[in-house]
């Protein structure tokens, strides 16, 4: 399997992105962000989504010229227009923004609509947390999960990450998807012509499967059952209804070459500890209870295993699998 450094891999993802019709901006920030994901482990939020990215780029689901704008009504309430681009830029917008007004307010929220798929949703949180903040992330996505006790697809998998900085360390990251996993795994899992395991994913007919193209025609999953499925509904309403971006179910699917604009949102809450019982108190709070969790030896902090694959990735490069690096590089060229 080829090894490259991020700095090639960024290069090459920013020239596809490019030759598809996106700006500067739109492929540096998206390329970026995709070798980010894959440096922590993450293939599937990585540049597997690149050749999916390009296709909707050149069919129009993608506006490549678009530039996000701000729309701040309120000091701590920020909206930001993404204008049918890639997702990356107007989330980086939103985050920036929010992390300036929580320094003001003391806390923000920050949404941003007419967006498109926006990776792994931890990695938008860093900014946050260098910022001495803590942080919540939430995405909505084409539906792919049933409202509990329906029969089709009305929620997306629908995202949701936390970031909470520590003085000496590493900050603790939390990123899941609120279904049993991320449907980026069932597309990596077809592309390899694997099988995924029972309890991953429904077929059309509602029937379980574990051959991932079904279940990637079909519904997923919610993790923890209604429990799951009422979060989701949460994300929906937080990225969309205060947004005014698309439901899931108004967005046709990320996995398809063809289809609608999708629109959908994404949401993000900035607080400054400082404004609450200070920084100091929070710091002994969360090392509190770090301390408590390490007490078990078989206990690993989340974030914690991102964070060393991420390091060695900066030491080593990344492998990339051959079929796709191929891919990569004909899609730069086109």
């Amino acid at each position: 399997m080829p090894t490259l450094s991020i700095a090639a891999l960024s290069t090459l993802a920013a020239d596809a992105l490019l030759h598809a019709g996106a700006g500067r901006a739109m492929a540096d920030d998206t390329a970026r962000a995709l070798v980010a994901a894959d440096a922590r482990g993450l293939a599937s939020h990585g540049l597997a989504r690149v050749p999916q990215y390009c296709a909707h780029l050149r069919l129009g689901r993608v506006d490549g010229a678009a530039v996000p704008r701000l729309r701040q009504a309120r000091p701590a309430a920020i909206l930001v227009d993404a204008g049918g681009g890639l997702a990356f830029p107007a989330c980086r917008m939103a985050v920036d923004a929010a992390v300036a007004a929580a320094r003001d307010c003391g806390a923000a929220f920050a949404g941003v609509a007419d967006s498109h798929h926006f990776g792994a949703a931890a990695l938008h949180l860093e900014p946050v947390a260098q910022a001495g903040m803590v942080g919540l992330a939430f995405g909505n996505s084409p539906a792919a999960m049933p409202a509990w006790g329906g029969r089709r697809a009305l929620f997306g998998t629908n995202p949701v990450a936390a970031v909470f900085p520590r003085r000496a360390a590493p900050a603790l990251i939390v990123d899941l998807s609120l279904s049993e996993v991320a449907r980026g795994k069932l597309m990596v899992a077809a592309r390899a012509g694997r099988s995924i395991p029972p309890g991953w994913a429904l077929d059309r007919d509602g029937n379980p499967t574990t051959d991932p193209q079904a279940g990637l025609d079909g519904m997923m999953l919610p993790a923890g059952g209604v429990k799951g499925a009422m979060l989701a509904l949460v994300v929906e309403l937080l990225c969309c209804a205060l947004t005014g971006a698309a439901f899931g179910f108004e967005a046709d699917s990320f996995f398809r070459d063809e289809g609608n604009r999708p629109r959908i949102g994404q949401a993000f809450m900035v607080v400054d500890p400082g404004a609450l019982a200070g920084d100091d108190v929070f710091a002994e709070r969360l090392e509190t209870l770090v301390g408590a969790m390490l007490a078990d030896p078989d206990v690993r902090l989340p974030g914690a295993r991102r964070a060393e694959l991420a390091a060695r990735a900066a030491a080593r490069g990344i492998d990339v699998d051959a079929a796709l690096l191929d891919q990569l590089q004909a899609l730069a060229r086109a």
